[in-house]
């Protein structure tokens, strides 16, 4: 059904067909009661009342590295006008929220925030475990993929499909050559694209229900540090030399309460947003998390350099050269 648009114009027209001016009173008190209590007015056409509005709350970690990277608040509020349409409502919040009606309501929640012991989840596994049991979408992007080891990890996993393990996954700073999944809806219709990033791979994934969504093979100059728990292990330097896929963003279909999960591990450099292709994977995961049309909205609009400047934690550096975030986007 679709809500009955109506004005006192048409209704007085339609009291001098013959319709009684007490009886038209009554019909737009019915209408505007129906209208404020969210009732389904009747249509002629058979169609919804009211247009159901999903709610996506987006949790943006605290200043963390430097200017232009790790920028989770500015770049949570640039996904956001990608994601916005009149199917959705979208909120940006400064950490977990004080109050849990915000979550209690969502459709989908974001992390964009630091992780290892610092994941704004951890506090909270109990509470996301439970809105994850009523199929509330899950995403994570860049260092939220990962947790810590242990109980807290796995948990994590079965939330998300896919995390960041140390020892294990490592994250050099480097070109991707991504390769997307025509077949899935959140990557239909992109074109594989490249875009210099702190692309995590090699990381801890469910058996099945994950779908890869953006793959691509690490060059030997991701192996250039020491082994450590984020850097090298000698499982990661035989994968890359051996020239095997890694996958970058994948999305998860979780069979526990039929709820879905999305993440990315780019996000690194606040610039990548005003990548065309990165800043659109990343809006229609989100999107399909929150159970919407993944297709990014016409009416978004695009990004430009001085949208990126807007937002961030650190104030400009006065040495900052605009030209340098060309690298990210081109």
């Amino acid at each position: 059904m679709q809500l009955v648009k109506f004005s006192l114009g048409g209704l007085m027209m339609r009291c001098r067909r013959g319709w009684g001016l007490t009886s038209v009173r009554w019909i737009a008190v019915g209408c505007l009661l129906s209208l404020v209590h969210g009732v389904a007015v009747a249509d002629p056409s058979g169609g919804d009342a009211q247009r159901p509005t999903k709610r996506i709350v987006m949790i943006a970690g605290p200043r963390s590295h430097n200017y232009g990277a790790h920028e989770h608040y500015a770049g949570l509020k640039i996904l956001a006008r990608s994601i916005a349409d009149d199917d959705v409502s979208v909120k940006v919040v400064r950490g977990w929220p004080e109050d849990d009606a915000p979550l209690d309501s969502a459709d989908a929640i974001v992390f964009f925030a630091d992780g290892g012991g610092r994941h704004p989840a951890i506090p909270h596994l109990d509470k996301l475990e439970s809105l994850a049991a009523r199929g509330v979408g899950l995403a994570a992007i860049h260092y939220a993929v990962e947790t810590v080891p242990g109980e807290t990890g796995d948990r994590w996993l079965e939330l998300m499909g896919g995390h960041f393990e140390i020892h294990k996954s490592v994250n050099p700073h480097w070109t991707a050559e991504l390769q997307t999944d025509p077949a899935h809806p959140v990557t239909a219709g992109i074109a594989p694209f490249k875009t210099l990033d702190e692309w995590y791979f090699n990381l801890r994934f469910k058996g099945s229900g994950v779908t890869p969504l953006l793959q691509a093979v690490a060059p030997e100059s991701t192996m250039r540090r020491r082994d450590g728990h984020h850097s090298g292990n000698p499982e990661v330097r035989k994968l890359v030399a051996d020239g095997v896929t890694h996958t970058l963003a994948w999305a998860y279909e979780r069979p526990g309460d039929g709820g879905r999960s999305f993440g990315i591990t780019g996000g690194h450099f606040h610039w990548v947003w005003g990548n065309d292709a990165m800043r659109e994977v990343t809006a229609r995961g989100i999107r399909w998390v929150a159970g919407l049309s993944p297709a990014v909205p016409e009416s978004a609009p695009d990004v430009s350099v001085d949208d990126l400047l807007q937002n961030q934690d650190y104030e400009r550096p006065d040495k900052f050269k605009l030209d340098t975030v060309r690298q990210y986007i081109d």
